[in-house]
């Protein structure tokens, strides 16, 4: 049987991108397939423009959403991330006096699956197995921006602050990934803001997302770079 080279190089392309648990440079796809740089530039255009690959930040390659929809937890998974977590979540209540969560990704939602209270009277209550967007959370933004997640679901409007352009959402996340943190400037709950960063296993793959909300009288816009600095720190001393 007569093999189109081309097909069989683009679908080895794909297969290899979707083993993959980060974006792909052009040189690594090109080792790969054992061709040159424009070769393998050729056959990864195709691929994006036929909706099975899209190019990231740091002109990298990763599978679409087509063709790589994210496993959801298991539970063992979730009691595992929790009890990582959960001192680093201790650790941001005590450093900033806010409110601190868990999430993990579950479709095109993320579910609380850790909280700590602040112990301030004015606080923010998103309950453990809640579920909220991608769109307009910062927790959810920060699977967008930093994990497997690529569709957001549909853009509802929460507040007269959410974004519910895809362009817009589309320029929010490259400034997540700019920033290290994702943000959620009154999106989801008028009066609240929150920070969320990502949190990795030993691959490099997002597992979690750890994030600190309060109401705006106690964040302002600048304390939002502190925040996101003191979570991050939080995410990476994971033991």
């Amino acid at each position: 049987m007569r093999l189109l080279k081309s097909l069989s190089r683009g679908l080895d392309a794909l297969d290899y991108l979707v083993a993959q648990p980060m974006p792909s440079r052009l040189t690594d796809v090109a080792t790969h397939l054992q061709v040159d740089k424009s070769n393998a530039s050729h056959i990864l255009k195709t691929l994006v423009a036929s909706g099975y690959v899209e190019q990231v930040e740091g002109r990298r390659y990763r599978a679409s959403a087509k063709v790589r929809a994210p496993a959801a937890p298991s539970l063992e998974d979730i009691i595992a991330y929790r009890g990582r977590l959960h001192a680093r979540l201790a650790k941001l209540v005590e450093l900033t006096g806010e409110c601190a969560h868990t999430a993990v990704l579950v479709g095109t939602q993320v579910w609380y699956v850790d909280k700590i209270d602040s112990t301030l009277p004015l606080k923010v209550d998103h309950p453990i197995g809640s579920l909220a967007p991608l769109h307009c959370t910062a927790l959810g933004k920060a699977f967008l921006a930093f994990g497997e997640a690529t569709d957001p679901g549909v853009l509802d409007t929460f507040t007269p602050h959410t974004i519910t352009r895809r362009a817009a959402l589309d320029a929010e996340i490259a400034q997540c990934r700019k920033n290290g943190y994702a943000v959620d400037d009154e999106e989801f709950t008028q009066g609240i803001r929150c920070v969320a960063v990502p949190v990795y296993d030993d691959a490099g793959k997002m597992i979690a997302a750890i994030g600190v909300s309060g109401p705006t009288a106690r964040i302002g816009t600048p304390d939002l770079k502190r925040l996101g600095a003191l979570a991050r720190e939080q995410a990476e001393n994971l033991e």
